[in-house]
Parts: C-alpha cells; structure tokens; sequence
C-alpha cells in the first residue's frame, strides 16, 4: 500500500494573509487541492491522509468532496513545527500500515506534483527503503572564512538539491520519528524527514 501524507500544518505567517496559504485560491482552487489532485490521479497512491491546520479540517473535507478527492482517507492534526506535523501523521497511521508499505512525505503548498517523480521515488524505495526527490546543483557555492572574505568552494558536482515527495518505508519512518524525539535529534530548526535521517544515521537514495 502506497500512502501519500500531504503536510499542511502551517499557518503560513510569512505571507500576511488572513487564511494559510495552502488554503488561498488560485485561478479559483485552493492550493492544497492542486496538490491533491497530483497524487489522486497518480495510479500508484492508494490513500491520502493530509495533517491539517487545526480548525480547518472541515473546510479541507469540504473542499475534497467539491473537487473529487475521493483518495482522502485521513486527516491529522498538525503540530507546532513542521517536524510535529510529519511526526503527527505518520504516528496518525500507526495500526493502519504495515512496515513494509510506503509512505510519501510530500509540502502541501507544493502543488507541482510531477507524476514521473513520484513514480521514481517509489520505485527507488522498493529497492532501498527509501526514496528522494533530487535534481542537480548548479550555482557555485563557497565557504566564507570570515564575514568578507573567502578560499574555498564546494565542487557542484558534488551537490543536489533535496526536496518533497519523499518515500520511505513505513516501519523506517515510524521507528525514526519515534527515535528522533525522543532522543532530540534532527526535530529542531530547518529540520525535515530527509535531514533527520541523516542524522540519525540512515542512507538516503
């Protein structure tokens, strides 16, 4: 079974608007429903379950039946930070998924859902355990030795630019949250799924 957990747990502050953003409309939809609608026609996802901003969950299950988004199967309540959010959801679908299904991590106010990705990134944690969305590097980027100077930079070669859908087994992911607060590590700041595993150690594909 292949899962999406879409996060939209945030309230958007940096916007200064009066909704959150995964709710404003865009040529007439919300948002998240565009992002929805990547992974409901995508024949691969079974389920959706979307950690929602508390106190608009109704306006989410409305906004699922007027545009069809008949894979929502789930709503969670979103924490505090982002990593609360995710760890919400995944922990929300602790009964439901067996270990070795796949879980998508995915931004709801990413809406560009490409459908080759998401097949990629599945078809990659078949084999590993998980799978990254990626694309290359392509700006130079250098170290600062103080505030106005520098000699050294990272070869972009070196480097790939890490962002959402995100697959990971579902018995990985579970456990890893689990760890990850109760040991505080990789849940604070910037912090999402991909940098946690990181540092707690795992591989990622």
């Amino acid at each position: 079974m292949n899962v999406a957990i879409i996060i939209a747990g945030g309230v958007g502050s940096r916007m200064q608007m009066d909704i959150p953003k995964q709710f404003i409309h865009i040529y007439g939809k919300p948002v998240i429903i565009y992002t929805l609608e990547g992974f409901q026609k995508h024949p691969e996802i079974d389920a959706i379950e979307v950690v929602c901003l508390d106190g608009w969950q109704e306006t989410l299950q409305d906004y699922a039946r007027q545009y069809g988004i008949t894979k929502l199967k789930w709503i969670a309540t979103g924490g505090n930070t982002g990593q609360e959010s995710i760890r919400n959801g995944v922990y929300h679908l602790e009964g439901v998924l067996k270990d070795d299904d796949i879980a998508i991590v995915h931004d709801g106010i990413r809406p560009m859902v490409d459908s080759s990705i998401l097949s990629d990134i599945l078809r990659v944690c078949r084999i590993h355990g998980n799978g990254v969305t990626s694309t290359p590097y392509n700006e130079q980027i250098f170290k600062i030795q103080d505030e106005f100077s520098t000699r050294e930079y990272i070869p972009r070669e070196t480097l790939r630019k890490v962002a959402t859908p995100q697959a990971y087994r579902y018995g990985l992911l579970l456990r890893a949250y689990r760890r990850a607060f109760a040991e505080k590590i990789g849940i604070y700041g910037s912090a999402y799924t991909n940098t946690m595993m990181v540092d707690l150690g795992e591989t990622l594909y």
